[in-house]
């Protein structure tokens, strides 16, 4: 998937993969995946099915499922990995945390 926003371009072919998560079911079904681009920043990949946050209409009655890159900044990025990897994929990304 690629997309180009703010001037940038955003492609998960040649971005590092991080990680990913996918949750729902069918029509709410939904994937995202993390990547860091060669020069350090991180985007979401994510797609989706009709009645997932990835959902489009396509016409006055009718939605399809649909996907979308949405960059990240490091926080954010560092954020979701908490929520959604494990703690190695998380240390692998970001290096070891503050122990608690």
């Amino acid at each position: 998937m690629k997309a180009v926003i703010n001037g940038k371009l955003y492609n998960t072919e040649t971005a590092k993969y991080i990680g990913s998560f996918t949750s729902g079911l069918l029509y709410d079904a939904c994937e995202e995946s993390l990547y860091r681009t060669r020069k350090g920043e991180f985007f979401i990949a994510g797609s989706g099915g009709p009645m997932s946050k990835y959902s489009r209409s396509v016409s006055r009655n009718e939605i399809a499922g649909g996907s979308k890159i949405t960059p990240l900044t490091v926080k954010e990025a560092q954020k979701w990995a908490e929520e959604y990897l494990s703690a190695e994929e998380y240390i692998e990304a970001f290096g070891m945390p503050e122990e608690a």
